[in-house]
C-alpha cells in the first residue's frame, strides 16, 4: 500500500464541499493520506487574548468561508452505495490553539440562554505539549489532550456548493471526540470517488461542544487509511472507536437525531447478536449510551455507544 502526503497549500484548502471539486489526490483503497493541517479558521499563528488580528492564509476567495480543508482525495473504485472507512492512524496537534466563547460565538439566542449574551467575546489561548498531552492556557488552567478532527465528509450528489459547517449523512463537521486514533469512521459515499476532505482540529472537547468550539488547533502529523467497503453491517454513518461501537444520528431536532442514532444502534446489535430489535432495545437500556455529539452545528448531533465487551 502506498503513503502519500498532503501539506496546506493553496492547491489543497478549501472551504465547502462539492461534488464539482477536482481530488488533489487519487488513491488506491488502503493507501495511507498523511496531512498537515491548517486550524479551522485558516490561522498561521496563534490566536492572541486581547484582538482577533492575526495571521491568516491567503489568498482566498468567496469559496473560502468555511472550515479550512485539505484534499478532496478520491478513492479508486469508490461508487455510491459503498461505505468509506476512515481509521484514524496517528493525530498529532499542532503547538497552540483557541477556545471562544460569548460575543458572536454561538449566536444570540444560544448566549441569551445560557447569560453571556451581553459578554463580550472571551479568547483563552492554549499552549499544547503534544509529548505530554497536556493543553495550558494563559491563565496557568490545565486540560488532558484527546485530539481529533472536527470536520471528516464528503459532498452529498447536489449541484452546487455546501457548508461545511453542519455534519450530513456523508459526514463534515461531526464534532465527535470519541474519533480520536485507533478510531475507524464508516461514512456512506454519494459521489463517484467519494472525495474525501478533512480539518478543524481539536486539541480536545467535551461532548455537546457547549461554547460552540473546542481547542481550535493546526495538526502537525495526521495519518490517515482509506478503506472502501462494500458490505458493512448498517449503511448510515458508525464507528469503531477504543470506547466502544458508535451510530450518529444528526438532524436539526435534537429528538430526530437520537432516534436515528438508536435505530442504527439496534441494527448493529442485531447484526452483532443475532437477536430480535425488541431484545436488542431490552438490551440497549442496559448497556447503550446516547450522548449529545454537538449542539452548535445548526444540525445537531447525537451518538449512541455501545462500549466494547458490555455484550458477553
Amino acid at each position: 500500500m502506498t503513503h502519500h502526503i498532503i501539506e496546506p497549500n493553496r492547491a489543497t484548502l478549501h472551504g465547502h464541499f462539492s461534488r464539482d471539486l477536482s481530488p488533489v489526490l487519487t488513491i488506491e483503497s488502503g493507501d495511507t493520506v498523511q496531512y498537515r493541517l491548517l486550524d479551522a479558521g485558516w490561522g498561521l499563528e496563534a490566536p492572541k487574548s486581547d484582538t482577533p488580528e492575526r495571521q491568516h492564509f491567503e489568498p482566498r476567495t468567496e469559496l473560502d468561508k468555511g472550515h479550512a480543508l485539505c484534499g478532496p482525495v478520491a478513492v479508486r473504485g469508490a461508487q455510491p452505495g459503498m461505505m468509506l472507512g476512515i481509521e484514524f492512524k496517528t493525530i498529532i496537534p499542532g503547538a497552540w490553539g483557541g477556545t471562544y466563547a460569548g460575543g458572536s460565538i454561538g449566536g444570540g439566542e444560544f448566549n441569551r440562554r445560557l447569560g453571556v449574551a451581553k459578554d463580550r467575546e472571551r479568547r483563552m489561548i492554549w499552549q499544547l505539549d503534544a509529548d505530554q498531552m497536556i493543553g495550558t492556557n494563559q491563565q496557568g488552567q490545565q486540560v488532558a489532550l484527546k485530539p481529533f478532527l472536527g470536520v471528516v465528509g464528503m459532498p452529498p450528489d447536489e449541484a452546487g456548493t455546501h457548508s461545511t459547517a453542519p455534519p450530513r449523512f456523508c459526514g463534515g463537521n461531526i464534532d465527535c471526540k470519541e474519533l480520536v486514533a485507533g478510531s475507524t469512521l464508516y461514512l456512506p459515499i454519494a459521489v463517484s470517488g467519494g472525495l474525501i476532505s478533512v480539518g478543524d482540529g481539536h486539541g480536545t472537547q467535551g461532548d455537546g461542544e457547549v461554547c460552540g468550539t473546542a481547542i481550535e488547533c493546526p495538526m502537525e502529523h495526521v495519518e490517515i487509511v482509506y478503506t472502501l467497503h462494500e458490505d458493512t453491517p448498517i449503511k448510515t454513518a458508525h464507528a469503531n472507536t477504543p470506547v466502544g461501537w458508535i451510530t450518529f444520528g444528526f438532524d436539526e431536532n435534537i429528538e430526530e437525531a437520537m432516534y436515528a442514532a438508536l435505530n442504527a444502534m439496534l441494527d448493529l446489535m442485531m447484526v452483532q447478536t443475532g437477536l430480535s430489535r425488541a431484545d436488542a432495545l431490552a438490551l440497549a437500556s442496559l448497556v447503550v449510551d446516547l450522548r449529545i455529539t454537538q449542539i452548535v452545528n445548526g444540525v445537531r448531533g447525537v451518538h449512541a455507544v455501545l462500549p466494547h465487551g458490555a455484550l458477553r
